[in-house]
């Protein structure tokens, strides 16, 4: 007992001379000494016990109970559900977002709609959409994506449509070279291909040239993407180009498309416009010494729907 009051006595009496004296005191360079002597044993124990306290953590949780592991599976999976709920979300935005510029930038009136289906078989090349006649659709109207022109619709009822898509064989949209105002049709190929037709050799045409729709027929506005040029070939005693057109307007990795549902002024194929457009197909057909009934012009005006044929139609 007694050496501990005495031990107590003596720590109180350094205690306070610690405390009284200034930094260069006895006390204090003592203290000092001890800890530069002790300092690497200090972190040369903590290297050592590093491993065993992560050992002893693996333990633990080797250990854990099954409703703890259960519950942290089921955070797991609610947080990778969150991930990719928040992920659709701005995906389906920025798509949106986009469709919204197509509207502004071309000044359509049109009303959205999503693709919930497409065709079933091999000899057809179509996607159905939410909407129908309940929501004022018709027949012949014009869809198109972010990136230009999809297709047209062709049948409908009073809750979803059908769209040919301008990949098929028997559709066809009047179309022109944006750059040179050549007037042609798009068409469909049996390949899943897109072609401009009906382009006068005399006309000035690149690969690379962007196609646009040219609003004659009244059912596509003038000006919308379609594509741009990948070839253009021609064979000696041609009358028209083979020119193929490639277009991002795939509804692949689209869901959403908009439905114009009526042209504004301005957005249709002038009187001029056809008439130049017939003349340069009378032209062409003249020079080569042979008519084509299937020329650009005569296709739109005939089709009433901007060109699009069936395969009777276009044989």
């Amino acid at each position: 007992m007694r050496p501990l009051v005495i031990l107590s006595i003596l720590s109180i009496v350094l205690l306070t001379f610690y405390i009284r004296e200034g930094d260069a005191g006895p006390i204090h360079a003592v203290r000092s000494g001890v800890t530069t002597v002790t300092s690497p044993l200090r972190i040369a124990g903590s290297v050592v016990a590093s491993p065993f306290n992560a050992l002893g953590n693996v333990i633990e949780n080797l250990t854990a109970s099954q409703e703890t592991l259960s519950d942290l599976k089921a955070q797991n999976a609610e947080l990778t559900s969150q991930v990719a709920e928040l992920s659709e979300a701005q995906q389906t935005a920025t798509r949106l977002e986009s469709l919204l510029g197509l509207q502004s930038t071309y000044n359509l009136q049109s009303t959205a709609a999503r693709i919930i289906g497409g065709s079933s078989d091999a000899w057809s090349r179509t996607v159905t959409i939410d909407k129908g006649t309940a929501n004022g659709l018709e027949v012949g109207m014009a869809v198109c994506n972010s990136y230009g022109v999809v297709g047209q619709i062709t049948e409908v009822s009073l809750n979803t449509s059908t769209v040919l898509l301008i990949f098929d064989e028997s559709s066809g949209v009047s179309a022109m070279v944006q750059s040179s105002r050549a007037q042609g049709m798009l068409r469909g190929q049996a390949d899943g291909s897109l072609r401009l037709e009906y382009v006068s050799v005399d006309s000035e045409v690149s690969v690379g040239d962007i196609i646009v729709t040219s609003g004659i027929g009244g059912v596509f506005p003038k000006g919308l993407p379609l594509g741009t040029v990948s070839s253009v070939e021609r064979s000696d005693n041609d009358v028209y180009y083979t020119i193929v057109v490639r277009t991002q307007a795939s509804t692949e990795n689209n869901e959403e498309v908009l439905v114009i549902t009526a042209l504004n002024d301005g957005q249709v194929a002038t009187d001029a416009e056809v008439s130049e457009a017939n003349a340069q197909d009378d032209v062409t057909t003249s020079g080569g010494g042979s008519t084509d009934s299937g020329s650009a012009a005569n296709q739109a005006d005939g089709s009433g729907q901007d060109g699009t044929t069936t395969d009777d139609e276009s044989e």
